[in-house]
C-alpha cells in the first residue's frame, strides 16, 4: 500500500475539512486568508484535527515563563464548538473570525462563554466545597449539586491566567491575587448582587 492508503487508515484522517465556500460564508476571512490559515493549520496538524494535548503544547510556546496548560484547556473548550474533544480547521477558523472580525457583541459573547467554565449560562465565583447552601438543585438534573460540580468558573479562570503569566506576576502579586481579581470582577459585573453574572449583565457593563 502506498503512503496515501496508510494515511486513510488513521482515524484522524477521516475528518474532511468544510468546503471553502461554506467557510467564506461562515467567517469574515477572504479566500486568500482562509487558504493561508489552512496551510498553517495543516503544517502544525497534518491529520486535520487537534486534540487538547497538542493544542496545549502549541499554545504553551507563547508563554514559556509560566504554565499555560490550565488556560489552554479553557481556550480549547471555547474553540471546540461541538465539544467532541478535537479541533478541526472549521472550529479554528470560525472562532478566530469572531475574535478578529466579529462585532463587539460577538466578541463579548465568545469571551463570556470562555469564562462560563461549566457552560450553565452564567459565570460564578468560587464556592467552597461544603458551603453549598442555596445551590441544591441549581443547574443539576438530579436536583443535587455534588461537590465536584460546585461552580467556580471565575476563580479557576483567574488562577489559570496567573499561572500562565508565571514569573511576570508571581514576584509582585501574592497568592491571593486571583481571588482579589475575581472580587473586583463581580463588584463591577454582578449588577443585582446575586452571586452570578449573566451574559446580559456582562454585556451591559462592558458596553458602558
Amino acid at each position: 500500500a502506498d503512503s496515501g492508503d496508510v494515511d486513510v487508515e488513521l482515524p484522524t484522517i477521516r475528518h474532511q475539512p468544510e468546503g471553502l465556500e461554506q467557510l467564506l460564508a461562515r467567517t469574515k476571512f477572504t479566500k486568500t486568508e482562509l487558504q493561508s490559515l489552512y496551510r498553517g493549520f495543516k503544517n502544525e496538524c497534518p491529520s486535520g484535527l487537534v486534540d487538547e494535548e497538542t493544542f496545549t503544547l502549541i499554545y504553551s510556546r507563547f508563554f514559556p515563563q509560566g504554565d499555560a496548560s490550565s488556560y489552554a484547556h479553557f481556550l480549547f473548550d471555547a474553540f471546540d464548538a461541538d465539544h467532541n474533544g478535537a479541533l478541526c480547521f472549521q472550529d479554528f477558523a470560525v472562532g478566530l473570525s469572531v475574535l478578529l472580525r466579529g462585532t463587539e457583541q460577538q466578541k463579548l459573547k465568545w469571551t463570556f462563554d470562555l469564562y462560563d467554565v461549566n457552560k450553565d449560562g452564567c459565570v460564578t465565583k468560587e464556592v467552597t466545597v461544603g458551603n453549598t447552601a442555596g445551590l441544591v438543585g441549581w443547574g443539576h438534573p438530579d436536583g443535587v449539586l455534588p461537590a465536584p460540580c460546585v461552580p467556580q468558573d471565575m476563580l479557576e479562570i483567574m488562577k489559570s491566567i496567573y499561572a500562565m503569566m508565571g514569573r511576570c506576576t508571581e514576584t509582585t502579586l501574592g497568592a491571593s491575587a486571583p481571588a482579589q481579581h475575581v472580587e473586583l470582577f463581580f463588584q463591577k459585573m454582578d449588577r443585582n448582587r446575586d452571586g452570578v453574572v449573566t451574559f446580559e449583565e456582562f454585556l451591559a457593563t462592558c458596553q458602558e
